[in-house]
């Protein structure tokens, strides 16, 4: 089945909304979400632990009764919200005292103009860096974590579980430890240290599972259907589509943080695609409100070369996204089979984008090049964007008199080891200034 492209289902609100209200005993907890609705046929469900269509087994995402008609009065309400994701509530399917629960409060990071940066690429037309690494585990993944929590409390699920690249195993980890939850989270045995200390740290149980996250999200997907999965909310799985509404708070807060408006260009990094598909959604919404000017904008997606099907299809014109065996350092973009891959493509083609690949020198000099010219270390998916930013405008794909966003989603701290063998020391010497001199320092 070829999917449907994104365009118009993104901001579709729910018909028939009444009928399926009154058969959800949870409405209440999910704000303005009515319904979960197909991606693939539209056939619309019940708010509930459910990931997949029971007609056509497409994946399911939440659908908005949004509250239209009255934008300055919303946009006054947003404001006066607090310095995290929850200002955005009245757009979230969160109950509408969510800022009263146990919760990590993840949200309303920096938004840096990157001038710096922009003059060693060439680029005129004003850049930013969206510098997620500042959220309680220090990735974005504590945004996606934040609603599902909220998801897991009210259908009274009692253990946080997750497949995970590294960054999802610590936010879940951390976000059960506030919320008085158990844990445990599944990782590929090979991951960073960083990561997996920081998945461990918070004391629930973390398993690492002999082989890729292919491998990982393939056992945890037979684990839901298990008796032992019972109570089990795998934010990732079952509690996908409330999950993935958490991406949209980094559309929200770049609009708001421009002063209301749309950039021309957004990069952004791709490992399922879901991060990207609901920034879309997010833009979207933001016109279907009227919080923003309706205008054209173009969203590229960035890929390894070692893990980049999405971008080998876009390259060839395909719809469909071919699996590969992940090979790359940026390990929390190695997810070989993108579940998501077949909609980034409908975005970047439907936008006027574009989905790019770098290798993995190019990331680390990315790497390099963010942290010397903006003092950001970011992680090896901050060195992917920021990698295929430079590749986009090199190649003529990007126009660098536009203004672009480029986002970094984690922290540099994570992934040491892509890094180490090339940074150290200037020089090492003795502690004279005799010595300083001798060096050719002074």
């Amino acid at each position: 089945m070829r999917r449907k492209g994104l365009a118009t289902m993104a901001v579709q609100t729910v018909a028939g909304t009444t009928s399926a209200a009154a058969e959800n005993p949870h409405q209440d907890a999910f704000g303005p979400a009515a319904a979960l609705s197909c991606r693939e046929c539209g056939t619309r469900f019940p708010l509930s632990p459910i990931f997949a269509c029971q007609e056509c087994f497409g994946p399911l995402e939440v659908a908005y009764d949004l509250p239209l008609g009255d934008p300055e009065g919303l946009r006054r309400r947003i404001e006066a919200g607090p310095a995290n994701i929850w200002r955005y509530a009245p757009l979230l399917p969160v109950p509408a005292d969510v800022t009263e629960k146990q919760n990590l409060n993840p949200g309303w990071t920096k938004l840096v103009k990157a001038d710096n940066l922009a003059r060693e690429l060439g680029i005129t037309g004003g850049l930013y860096v969206k510098d997620d690494s500042g959220n309680p585990t220090h990735s974005f993944k504590d945004r996606v974590v934040a609603i599902a929590l909220e998801a897991a409390r009210t259908f009274g699920l009692t253990t946080l579980s997750c497949s995970s690249t590294g960054n999802l195993a610590g936010a879940v980890g951390a976000a059960a430890a506030r919320a008085g939850f158990r844990s445990c989270v599944f990782i590929p045995h090979d991951l960073e240290q960083g990561k997996v200390v920081m998945a461990a740290v918070y004391g629930g149980e973390l398993v690492a599972i002999e082989g890729s996250y292919d491998d990982v999200n393939r056992f945890c997907s037979e684990l839901i259907g298990d008796p032992i999965g019972e109570g089990w909310g795998f934010v990732n799985v079952n509690l996908r589509p409330y999950y993935g509404e958490g991406s949209k708070t980094l559309a929200y807060e770049i609009a708001e943080q421009l002063g209301w408006r749309l950039p021309d260009n957004l990069v952004i990094p791709i490992a399922s695609g879901s991060q990207l598909t609901k920034i879309d959604k997010g833009l979207q919404e933001l016109i279907k409100l009227g919080l923003v000017e309706d205008k054209p904008y173009k969203i590229y997606g960035a890929q390894a070369e070692g893990c980049s099907p999405v971008s080998a299809a876009f390259k060839a014109g395909h719809d469909v996204v071919r699996p590969v065996k992940p090979d790359t350092i940026a390990k929390s973009l190695a997810i070989g089979n993108p579940a998501d891959g077949p909609y980034v493509l409908d975005i970047a083609r439907r936008t006027g984008g574009a989905v790019e690949d770098v290798n993995d020198e190019q990331v680390v000099d990315a790497i390099k090049l963010l942290a010397r010219t903006e003092g950001i270390f970011a992680e090896t998916a901050g060195g992917v964007t920021v990698g295929v930013l430079r590749k986009l405008i090199e190649t003529g794909q990007l126009d660098p008199a536009a203004e672009t966003v480029v986002l970094n989603t984690g922290d540099g701290l994570k992934t040491l080891d892509a890094v180490s063998p090339t940074t150290g020391p200037t020089a090492t010497i003795r502690p004279t200034v005799a010595a300083f001199r001798e060096a050719g320092l002074a």
